[in-house]
């Protein structure tokens, strides 16, 4: 039975914890530590592994603490370099080679974002297959037989251009944001393009402060697909 708990969204900080009722795992840790560990009912030795997708802060920001606590930390070589990452727990992967952590299987791809190596992951435990991608302006793979999806819906075309027009967003930050971030309107076509005939949920992350709206978001994304929605908290 898969568990999934947010335990932040957005640009403050990302970390969500999944389990497939056997092996526990993090997803990012671009929280304080001691808010992980608040989250997670100061269970952080039950963790696996955390599995970090890039280097900026909102996504990293805990690595070296949950090293400390003898947390092993999945991440791209130019993660690693940037964060400078040096210990027996820090175990790089690379796209398209999988791994084992405890009960899951593990393949890394690459994403679209402004920085080294980036990735998203597909975690399979039994008939359970998870789809993790955050920030990333694009996905250009195809995935089959998913149950879960977890993804980044961070802004809406529409409400980026109305903030861009009336002068509450930069044209560097709007130019920054469609370079960088995955769209609603995007998202859609992503799900058309896949096989949802097994999905059970959907999760959207990562929405943006001033350029999305979750209600709005959760109708579009439940009428288009059917399937139970849910949006990350901040």
């Amino acid at each position: 039975m898969i568990e999934i708990k947010s335990l932040a969204s957005g640009s403050s900080g990302n970390c969500y914890w999944i389990s497939d009722g056997n092996t526990a795992l993090l997803l990012e840790a671009g929280i304080k530590f001691k808010e992980i560990q608040k989250g997670l009912n100061f269970r952080v030795s039950q963790i696996a592994g955390c599995l970090i997708s890039h280097s900026h802060a909102d996504h990293s920001k805990a690595a070296r603490e949950l090293v400390k606590a003898g947390i092993d930390i999945y991440t791209s070589q130019g993660t690693a370099e940037i964060l400078k990452l040096q210990d027996h727990r820090i175990n790089i992967i690379k796209s398209k080679k999988q791994f084992n952590i405890g009960t899951w299987k593990v393949m890394p791809f690459d994403t679209i974002h402004d920085d080294p190596e980036p990735l998203g992951f597909l975690l399979i435990s039994g008939e359970e297959k998870i789809l993790y991608a955050c920030d990333t302006c694009y996905l250009r793979y195809r995935f089959v037989g998913l149950t879960h999806i977890l993804v980044e819906c961070n802004y809406s075309k529409e409400i980026l251009f109305q903030n861009r027009e009336n002068g509450s967003l930069s044209l560097e930050r709007k130019k920054r944001t469609i370079r960088n971030h995955f769209s609603l309107e995007d998202v859609k076509e992503f799900l058309k393009a896949n096989d949802l005939g097994k999905v059970r949920e959907i999760h959207l992350l990562h929405l943006s402060d001033s350029n999305s709206d979750a209600g709005i978001f959760k109708r579009e994304i439940q009428s288009l697909t059917g399937k139970e929605i849910y949006v990350a908290k901040k």
